[in-house]
């Protein structure tokens, strides 16, 4: 009898549970995605600083994730490469044009200093891990702040972005949720669907054409293949980290975000996205026009 009146509670169970968290992560995302914004539309030092804790959140997730045991140690050193390789990056687009290429060169050596020294803080199984947490963390960061970097159209080009990735992952997020069907990567990510997949780029296209509208010079059809590209890269960095917690056996990253778990279960896709679209940019427009040259086709 026990068993007979238990069994009938547990779909309701996980459906309260499941409904907790879509609200969880509604409410965060109406905070988070105006602050967001918000700091892109004021640009400067706040738009670095911002991006910059970013950085340094997700690189104690990071970390914390891959080397447990000695995760203090690893994050100071660590840490001290990405602020450094973020002030140098955030000093581009407030230097002659004759330094531009220096202070990211510079910005680029620092990270690669940080990624040859923590190995040696770490157990050696880990070391590989760890090192590319250096680089992870620093793109998160560095890849927006060159974008928004491009005075004419850095902005433009910055909130582009986030609607293509928001859009992608909130509209994969339902489609597959509703329609289901064949798995995109089961091993890694069970809940994860090709309907879900094809949905969200499906809304990054709609996105662009959005965007392509009031942008005269901007052909529709190159934007759109740009969105493609980055619905792919974003969903492609979600299923690598849900990969490397996967790995080591962990369901979130942390737990500051409420709905959502921590800083990198938040910005997995936009750091793979962030980082095709500022090389997208720089490619076509220069350190001097990195947005321009992802916006302007």
């Amino acid at each position: 009898m026990i068993m007979a009146e238990a069994d009938p509670a547990r779909p309701v169970s996980a459906a309260k549970l499941a409904g907790g968290e879509l609200t969880l992560r509604v409410l965060s995302a109406l905070v988070l995605a105006p602050l967001a914004v918000g700091v892109a539309y004021v640009g400067g030092w706040l738009f670095v600083g911002f991006w910059g804790l970013a950085a340094i959140g997700v690189l104690w997730e990071w970390t914390s994730l891959v080397a447990k045991p000695d995760r203090k140690a690893v994050f100071m050193t660590g840490g001290a490469s990405v602020v450094l390789a973020v002030a140098l990056t955030g000093a581009v687009g407030n230097v002659e044009d004759g330094v531009h290429e220096t202070r990211l060169l510079g910005a680029m050596t620092v990270l690669a200093m940080g990624m040859l020294g923590v190995p040696a803080l770490a157990p050696k199984q880990h070391r590989a891990w760890v090192a590319a947490g250096i680089p992870y963390a620093g793109l998160i960061a560095i890849a927006p702040i060159l974008l928004r970097s491009d005075a004419d159209k850095g902005f433009i080009a910055t909130i582009f972005l986030f609607a293509v990735v928001w859009a992608s992952d909130i509209v994969a997020y339902f489609i597959g949720r509703t329609i289901g069907g064949p798995k995109l990567a089961p091993q890694i990510s069970p809940k994860k669907t090709w309907s879900g997949a094809v949905g969200g780029v499906t809304a990054a296209i709609a996105v662009a054409m959005v965007f392509a509208q009031p942008l005269t010079l901007t052909s529709g059809l190159a934007l759109g293949s740009i969105a493609v590209m980055l619905s792919v890269a974003a969903q492609a960095g979600d299923l690598f980290e849900s990969a490397l917690k996967r790995r080591f056996g962990a369901k979130d990253s942390g737990h500051l975000i409420p709905g959502h778990g921590g800083l990198m279960d938040r910005l997995d896709g936009f750091v793979t996205a962030a980082a095709v679209a500022t090389l997208i940019g720089l490619a076509r427009g220069g350190l001097e026009a990195p947005a321009r040259g992802l916006m302007v086709w």
